[in-house]
């Protein structure tokens, strides 16, 4: 049965029965616990989460088990450093992801950025005049439909609405202006 973690042990250590059933090297980090947290206090100053990097080199010491280690305390620091650099590297690679996300995904004005995306009240409003366009496009006959698609959604001109169905380009015209007084009528009340 391995010792319970770090943080739920006190400092004074483990017990003797739980220290001649482990490893020298956990022996050993289990004696310099606290020494391991200065480290890592005096390496990277009073922001850094020294409990989550005492913990992580705790759970490395018991991931290497009875591996034969021939200076335990040299091979703790070692391992607490190595872990110190791998946190700051993944650090800097998260900030660098964040900036270059920030870059693509944002506008900026100087040091401030713009939001370019809208509001959640504007986003409300706009689904619910979309509903009320679906719907009044809806009332509207097939063939008007069709036509008022061809023309505004796919972007075909009169030209090339009329000849796609085979009407005039007058006819087209027509269907247009009459979908279009029928959407004003129904969504701007």
């Amino acid at each position: 049965m391995s010792p319970s973690p770090p943080h739920r042990q006190s400092d004074a250590g483990a017990s003797e029965g739980d220290n001649d059933r482990s490893s020298p090297l956990l022996a050993s980090y289990l004696e310099r616990r606290a020494d391991m947290r200065r480290y890592f206090l005096a390496k990277l100053g009073p922001d850094a989460d020294v409990e989550d990097l005492v913990q992580d080199l705790y759970l490395k010491v018991l991931g290497l088990g009875d591996a034969a280690v021939t200076n335990p305390p040299a091979f703790l620091y070692r391992l607490a450093s190595n872990l110190m650099l791998d946190r700051l590297r993944q650090g800097r690679r998260a900030r660098m992801r964040d900036a270059d996300w920030r870059s693509s995904h944002h506008a900026s004005l100087g040091a401030v950025d713009i939001v370019d995306a809208p509001d959640a009240e504007s986003v409300v409003i706009a689904r619910l005049r979309l509903e009320k366009v679906m719907a009044a496009l809806s009332a509207l006959s097939p063939r008007t439909q069709r036509i008022f698609k061809l023309h505004k959604i796919d972007g075909l001109s009169y030209v090339e609405t009329a000849a796609a169905l085979g009407i005039s380009k007058s006819a087209v015209e027509k269907q247009i202006s009459l979908a279009l007084g029928h959407l004003h009528s129904r969504v701007t009340r």
